[in-house]
């Protein structure tokens, strides 16, 4: 059986190498960091959205501020710090015209990543206010983007700057939003924080012997089904000790699970956070506390102790 994984898996170039406004590209309630300029604006762009673009620009394309210009209107939102976001992406050296990555646009090698402090500034900022369905183009500095040593390995020179061509495919809830339930007496109490950290108070009383599972909220989004990824965040308590021992609030970001007994299913969860996910729908959150044969039993496992009743909080915030 797996632990709860307190960061999700990503990939691509932009996450492989992270540590290293025009009218329709944001929302009108949030104002981007970035706007439109010559540079963006130099950027050529057809195709629809979700296929693969043709894209044209001079070289060198050098500008020392990051630029985004909308190609494609948007719905919605505009996208937030800590927010999930999955995209489909083209990027260039703005200096060569080099391809560094592309996307299939055919579903199965879209980005997923988090917009916090770990991604390049400049695709970080671009991001900002987008929102989903929108096509934009970005142009990044060199210093909001690999700076003066650039990055060999992916043929980006000294102060090269970078051209992101984003198609803004998917956004998760950053928090559960649903419709606040009547607590369920016996279960541990929550109260949230100002970002949505759950703080847990387990009852001194003795845990119980199946698996009990409270709505905090009711979201009116997609169901979690048997074997789906669905996005979280989540904190887990031990009952008897009453201490947290993992959390992808503290982590920074959401994690990505597959909703599934991992006892009898490859990449699955301990069988009672499994059960629990299965049949929430996003937008909820849920208190859960799992008995010990359907946790970890009589082994121990990190920091959880042989015999641990565990409280899980989980935000469900998208499935895929």
């Amino acid at each position: 059986m797996r632990k709860v994984p307190a960061l999700i898996a990503t990939a691509g170039l932009v996450l492989v190498t992270l540590t290293a406004c025009s009218p329709g590209a944001e929302s009108a309630d949030c104002t981007p960091p970035v706007a439109s300029g010559d540079a963006s604006e130099l950027v050529s762009v057809t195709g629809d959205f979700g296929s693969a673009p043709t894209v044209d620009f001079p070289t060198p394309l050098k500008t020392d501020t990051t630029q985004r210009s909308g190609i494609i209107d948007g719905t919605g939102p505009g996208l937030v710090d800590g927010q999930q976001v999955q995209v489909d992406l083209s990027v260039y050296n703005a200096t060569t015209g080099a391809v560094i990555e592309e996307s299939s646009y055919d579903g199965e090698t879209r980005a997923t990543f988090v917009l916090n402090d770990q991604l390049l500034a400049g695709l970080g900022d671009g991001l900002r206010c987008a929102q989903v369905g929108s096509r934009i183009a970005v142009v990044t500095s060199a210093a909001d983007g690999f700076g003066e040593a650039g990055n060999a390995d992916i043929g980006v020179g000294e102060n090269d700057s970078l051209v992101f061509v984003l198609d803004v495919v998917k956004s998760y809830l950053t928090r559960a939003d649903g419709a606040p339930q009547l607590p369920v007496a016996g279960l541990p109490a929550v109260v949230l924080a100002e970002d949505g950290t759950p703080g847990i108070t387990v009852p001194s009383a003795a845990p119980p012997t199946e698996l009990e599972v409270g709505v905090l909220k009711k979201g009116d989004g997609e169901e979690v089904t048997d074997g789906s990824t669905v996005t979280v965040h989540y904190t887990g308590v031990l009952w008897d000790e009453k201490t947290v021992f993992d959390s992808s609030w503290e982590a920074g970001q959401p994690a990505a699970l597959r909703a599934a007994d991992g006892s009898t299913t490859e990449g699955g969860l301990i069988p009672g956070f499994a059960q629990a996910l299965i049949g929430q729908t996003v937008g909820s959150q849920i208190v859960a506390v799992i008995p010990p044969e359907l946790a970890y039993g009589d082994e121990a496992s990190e920091s959880i102790p042989a015999g641990s009743t565990l409280v899980f909080v989980v935000d469900i915030l998208g499935v895929d």
